[in-house]
Protein backbone atom coordinates (compact mmCIF):
# COMPACT_ATOMS: atom_id res chain seq x y z
CA UNK A 1 0.00 0.00 0.00
CA UNK A 2 1.53 3.34 -0.99
CA UNK A 3 1.13 6.61 1.01
CA UNK A 4 -1.86 8.83 -0.16
CA UNK A 5 -1.28 12.65 0.18
CA UNK A 6 -3.95 15.30 0.49
CA UNK A 7 -3.08 19.08 -0.01
CA UNK A 8 -0.15 19.18 2.57
CA UNK A 9 -1.15 16.06 4.88
CA UNK A 10 0.66 12.72 4.36
CA UNK A 11 -1.55 8.94 5.14
CA UNK A 12 1.58 6.81 6.15
CA UNK A 13 -0.37 3.47 6.53
CA UNK A 14 0.88 1.42 9.06
CA UNK A 15 2.92 3.97 10.51
CA UNK A 16 -0.04 5.24 12.75
CA UNK A 17 -3.67 5.28 12.97
CA UNK A 18 -5.34 7.96 11.43
CA UNK A 19 -8.28 9.64 13.33
CA UNK A 20 -11.34 10.94 11.41
CA UNK A 21 -13.25 13.26 12.97
CA UNK A 22 -17.32 12.82 12.28
CA UNK A 23 -19.87 15.93 11.27
CA UNK A 24 -23.11 14.97 10.98
CA UNK A 25 -25.17 18.03 10.34
CA UNK A 26 -28.49 16.07 10.30
CA UNK A 27 -31.64 16.78 12.98
CA UNK A 28 -31.60 13.06 13.40
CA UNK A 29 -27.93 10.89 13.66
CA UNK A 30 -28.53 8.47 16.29
CA UNK A 31 -25.76 9.62 18.75
CA UNK A 32 -25.90 13.68 18.15
CA UNK A 33 -28.51 14.37 16.07
CA UNK A 34 -29.56 18.32 15.94
CA UNK A 35 -26.14 19.32 17.80
CA UNK A 36 -24.34 20.75 14.81
CA UNK A 37 -27.40 21.31 12.02
CA UNK A 38 -26.65 25.37 11.99
CA UNK A 39 -23.21 25.95 10.33
CA UNK A 40 -21.87 27.85 13.12
CA UNK A 41 -22.05 25.23 15.31
CA UNK A 42 -20.95 22.40 12.52
CA UNK A 43 -17.86 25.01 12.30
CA UNK A 44 -17.24 25.24 15.76
CA UNK A 45 -16.82 21.86 16.18
CA UNK A 46 -15.13 21.21 13.19
CA UNK A 47 -12.39 23.59 14.61
CA UNK A 48 -12.37 21.92 18.10
CA UNK A 49 -11.95 18.88 16.72
CA UNK A 50 -9.21 19.74 14.18
CA UNK A 51 -7.70 21.26 17.18
CA UNK A 52 -7.99 17.97 19.23
CA UNK A 53 -5.51 15.99 16.55
CA UNK A 54 -8.60 15.01 14.10
CA UNK A 55 -6.38 13.87 10.68
CA UNK A 56 -9.97 14.44 8.54
CA UNK A 57 -13.32 15.58 8.83
CA UNK A 58 -15.79 13.58 7.85
CA UNK A 59 -18.82 15.62 6.99
CA UNK A 60 -22.39 13.80 6.78
CA UNK A 61 -26.05 15.21 5.60
CA UNK A 62 -28.22 11.85 5.41
CA UNK A 63 -28.39 9.81 8.76
CA UNK A 64 -27.24 6.36 8.39
CA UNK A 65 -28.69 4.87 11.58
CA UNK A 66 -30.90 1.87 11.67
CA UNK A 67 -34.47 3.05 10.35
CA UNK A 68 -33.50 6.14 8.79
CA UNK A 69 -35.30 7.33 6.37
CA UNK A 70 -34.30 8.81 3.01
CA UNK A 71 -33.96 12.32 2.27
CA UNK A 72 -33.90 14.54 -0.97
CA UNK A 73 -30.82 15.33 -2.99
CA UNK A 74 -31.59 19.20 -2.58
CA UNK A 75 -31.85 18.90 0.90
CA UNK A 76 -28.62 16.77 1.59
CA UNK A 77 -26.66 19.23 -0.50
CA UNK A 78 -28.45 22.18 1.73
CA UNK A 79 -26.79 20.50 4.75
CA UNK A 80 -23.55 19.95 3.47
CA UNK A 81 -22.11 22.11 1.16
CA UNK A 82 -22.18 25.41 3.07
CA UNK A 83 -19.99 23.85 5.69
CA UNK A 84 -17.45 22.19 3.29
CA UNK A 85 -16.82 25.52 1.60
CA UNK A 86 -16.67 27.50 5.37
CA UNK A 87 -13.96 24.86 6.91
CA UNK A 88 -12.25 24.81 3.57
CA UNK A 89 -11.58 28.76 4.14
CA UNK A 90 -10.73 28.23 7.61
CA UNK A 91 -8.42 24.99 7.23
CA UNK A 92 -6.30 22.39 4.95
CA UNK A 93 -7.36 19.78 6.80
CA UNK A 94 -8.45 16.78 4.81
CA UNK A 95 -12.36 16.72 4.06
CA UNK A 96 -14.74 13.42 3.58
CA UNK A 97 -17.87 13.47 2.52
CA UNK A 98 -20.47 10.99 3.37
CA UNK A 99 -22.83 10.45 1.20
CA UNK A 100 -24.34 7.57 -1.38
CA UNK A 101 -25.21 10.11 -4.47
CA UNK A 102 -22.91 10.82 -6.62
CA UNK A 103 -24.13 14.23 -7.56
CA UNK A 104 -23.60 15.05 -3.69
CA UNK A 105 -19.88 13.68 -3.78
CA UNK A 106 -19.19 15.77 -7.11
CA UNK A 107 -20.64 18.83 -5.65
CA UNK A 108 -19.00 18.44 -2.16
CA UNK A 109 -15.30 17.83 -3.84
CA UNK A 110 -16.09 20.98 -6.06
CA UNK A 111 -16.68 22.87 -2.75
CA UNK A 112 -13.53 21.55 -1.66
CA UNK A 113 -13.37 17.97 -0.12
CA UNK A 114 -10.90 15.44 -0.66
CA UNK A 115 -12.49 12.32 -0.20
CA UNK A 116 -15.70 10.29 -0.63
CA UNK A 117 -16.82 8.11 2.15
CA UNK A 118 -19.74 5.60 0.86
CA UNK A 119 -22.02 3.72 3.22
CA UNK A 120 -23.38 1.53 0.22
CA UNK A 121 -19.30 0.81 -1.31
CA UNK A 122 -21.16 2.27 -4.74
CA UNK A 123 -23.75 0.23 -4.96
CA UNK A 124 -26.43 2.82 -3.76
CA UNK A 125 -25.98 5.26 -7.20
CA UNK A 126 -24.74 2.95 -10.07
CA UNK A 127 -22.54 6.42 -11.17
CA UNK A 128 -20.65 6.98 -7.88
CA UNK A 129 -17.59 4.70 -8.76
CA UNK A 130 -17.36 5.90 -12.36
CA UNK A 131 -17.99 10.04 -10.95
CA UNK A 132 -15.89 8.93 -8.11
CA UNK A 133 -12.96 7.73 -10.74
CA UNK A 134 -13.56 11.05 -12.82
CA UNK A 135 -12.82 13.24 -9.51
CA UNK A 136 -9.67 11.09 -9.38
CA UNK A 137 -10.11 10.98 -5.54
CA UNK A 138 -10.09 8.28 -2.81
CA UNK A 139 -13.24 6.76 -1.93
CA UNK A 140 -14.21 4.70 1.11
CA UNK A 141 -16.44 1.65 0.15
CA UNK A 142 -18.36 0.25 3.12
CA UNK A 143 -19.60 -2.75 3.88
CA UNK A 144 -23.71 -2.80 3.58
CA UNK A 145 -26.78 -4.91 3.04
CA UNK A 146 -30.19 -3.20 2.47
CA UNK A 147 -30.56 0.53 2.93
CA UNK A 148 -30.25 1.97 6.69
CA UNK A 149 -33.68 1.53 7.01
CA UNK A 150 -33.45 -2.39 6.34
CA UNK A 151 -30.11 -3.27 6.94
CA UNK A 152 -30.98 -4.71 10.48
CA UNK A 153 -33.47 -7.35 8.88
CA UNK A 154 -30.94 -8.77 6.39
CA UNK A 155 -27.99 -10.15 8.99
CA UNK A 156 -28.02 -13.81 7.95
CA UNK A 157 -25.07 -14.64 6.78
CA UNK A 158 -23.46 -18.24 5.29
CA UNK A 159 -20.31 -17.25 6.72
CA UNK A 160 -19.94 -13.76 7.98
CA UNK A 161 -16.31 -12.78 7.53
CA UNK A 162 -15.89 -14.40 4.00
CA UNK A 163 -18.82 -12.95 3.18
CA UNK A 164 -17.88 -9.59 3.98
CA UNK A 165 -14.11 -9.81 2.57
CA UNK A 166 -15.50 -11.32 -0.75
CA UNK A 167 -18.59 -8.72 -1.30
CA UNK A 168 -15.91 -5.37 -0.80
CA UNK A 169 -13.39 -7.72 -2.95
CA UNK A 170 -16.00 -7.72 -5.55
CA UNK A 171 -16.46 -3.91 -4.87
CA UNK A 172 -12.98 -2.80 -5.14
CA UNK A 173 -12.52 -5.06 -8.60
CA UNK A 174 -15.45 -2.68 -9.57
CA UNK A 175 -13.91 0.63 -8.18
CA UNK A 176 -10.82 -0.27 -10.51
CA UNK A 177 -12.21 -1.34 -13.54
CA UNK A 178 -14.33 1.93 -13.18
CA UNK A 179 -11.09 3.93 -13.45
CA UNK A 180 -10.73 4.05 -9.64
CA UNK A 181 -7.31 3.71 -8.65
CA UNK A 182 -5.96 1.01 -6.19
CA UNK A 183 -4.36 3.70 -4.33
CA UNK A 184 -7.00 5.12 -3.63
CA UNK A 185 -9.31 2.67 -2.42
CA UNK A 186 -9.78 2.46 1.38
CA UNK A 187 -12.21 -0.10 3.31
CA UNK A 188 -14.77 0.12 6.24
CA UNK A 189 -15.85 -3.52 6.75
CA UNK A 190 -19.23 -1.28 8.40
CA UNK A 191 -19.67 -2.42 11.91
CA UNK A 192 -23.56 -2.09 12.61
CA UNK A 193 -24.62 -2.04 9.20
CA UNK A 194 -26.78 -5.24 8.70
CA UNK A 195 -24.89 -6.72 11.58
CA UNK A 196 -26.49 -7.83 14.98
CA UNK A 197 -24.80 -7.88 18.15
CA UNK A 198 -22.87 -11.18 18.10
CA UNK A 199 -21.60 -10.40 14.26
CA UNK A 200 -20.30 -7.06 15.04
CA UNK A 201 -17.99 -8.80 17.80
CA UNK A 202 -17.28 -11.68 15.29
CA UNK A 203 -16.18 -8.74 12.91
CA UNK A 204 -14.23 -6.69 15.44
CA UNK A 205 -12.38 -9.90 16.56
CA UNK A 206 -11.28 -11.13 13.11
CA UNK A 207 -10.22 -7.53 11.79
CA UNK A 208 -6.80 -8.65 10.43
CA UNK A 209 -8.55 -10.61 7.47
CA UNK A 210 -9.41 -7.93 5.85
CA UNK A 211 -5.67 -7.04 5.59
CA UNK A 212 -5.22 -9.46 2.72
CA UNK A 213 -7.54 -7.02 0.58
CA UNK A 214 -4.64 -5.00 0.27
CA UNK A 215 -6.54 -1.91 1.13
CA UNK A 216 -6.02 0.65 4.06
CA UNK A 217 -8.75 0.04 6.48
CA UNK A 218 -11.32 2.15 8.26
CA UNK A 219 -13.32 0.88 11.33
CA UNK A 220 -16.07 2.92 12.86
CA UNK A 221 -17.27 1.62 16.18
CA UNK A 222 -17.52 5.12 17.89
CA UNK A 223 -21.13 4.71 20.35
CA UNK A 224 -22.45 2.08 18.75
CA UNK A 225 -25.29 -0.39 20.08
CA UNK A 226 -22.51 -2.84 20.59
CA UNK A 227 -20.83 -1.07 22.73
CA UNK A 228 -24.01 0.29 24.63
CA UNK A 229 -25.52 -3.33 24.97
CA UNK A 230 -22.37 -4.77 26.39
CA UNK A 231 -21.82 -1.89 29.32
CA UNK A 232 -25.68 -1.27 29.74
CA UNK A 233 -25.97 2.55 28.77
CA UNK A 234 -28.66 3.46 26.23
CA UNK A 235 -27.42 6.79 25.96
CA UNK A 236 -24.76 6.72 23.42
CA UNK A 237 -22.88 9.93 24.74
CA UNK A 238 -21.98 8.07 27.58
CA UNK A 239 -20.13 5.18 25.67
CA UNK A 240 -16.85 7.18 25.29
CA UNK A 241 -14.67 4.63 27.44
CA UNK A 242 -16.57 1.50 25.90
CA UNK A 243 -15.54 3.44 22.32
CA UNK A 244 -12.16 3.84 23.18
CA UNK A 245 -12.18 -0.03 23.94
CA UNK A 246 -12.84 -1.27 20.87
CA UNK A 247 -10.91 1.28 19.14
CA UNK A 248 -7.82 0.09 21.01
CA UNK A 249 -8.48 -3.37 19.66
CA UNK A 250 -9.03 -2.28 16.19
CA UNK A 251 -5.45 -0.84 16.75
CA UNK A 252 -4.02 -3.60 17.66
CA UNK A 253 -5.30 -5.50 14.40
CA UNK A 254 -3.95 -2.80 12.52
CA UNK A 255 -6.43 -0.63 11.62
CA UNK A 256 -5.26 2.65 9.05
CA UNK A 257 -8.37 5.02 10.28
CA UNK A 258 -10.85 4.98 13.51
CA UNK A 259 -14.09 7.07 12.80
CA UNK A 260 -15.12 8.85 16.01
CA UNK A 261 -17.17 11.16 17.75
CA UNK A 262 -14.92 12.05 21.00
CA UNK A 263 -12.19 13.27 18.98
CA UNK A 264 -9.92 14.12 22.33
CA UNK A 265 -10.51 10.95 23.78
CA UNK A 266 -9.42 8.70 21.09
CA UNK A 267 -6.46 10.81 20.18
CA UNK A 268 -5.33 9.93 23.80
CA UNK A 269 -6.05 6.12 22.95
CA UNK A 270 -4.72 6.48 19.74
CA UNK A 271 -0.86 7.57 20.63
CA UNK A 272 -0.50 5.16 23.47
CA UNK A 273 -2.07 2.35 21.81
CA UNK A 274 0.45 2.98 18.91
CA UNK A 275 3.47 3.18 21.05
CA UNK A 276 2.39 -0.06 22.06
CA UNK A 277 1.69 -1.77 18.70
CA UNK A 278 2.88 0.33 15.59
Amino acid sequence: MNNLIIREHRFEWGKRTHLMGILNVTPDSFSDGGQFNSLETALEQAKNMIDSGADIIDIGGQSTRPGAEEITLEEELKRVIPIIKHLRQYSSIPISIDTTRSAVAQAAIKAGADIVNDISGGTFDEKMLSTVASLQVPIIIMHIRGTPKTMQQKTDYDDLINDIVNWLNTQIKQAIEAGIEQDNIIIDPGIGFAKNYQQNIELLKNLSSFHALGCPMLVGVSRKSFIGHILGKKDPQKRVWGTAAACCHAIASKTDILRVHDVPEIKDIIKVSDALWR
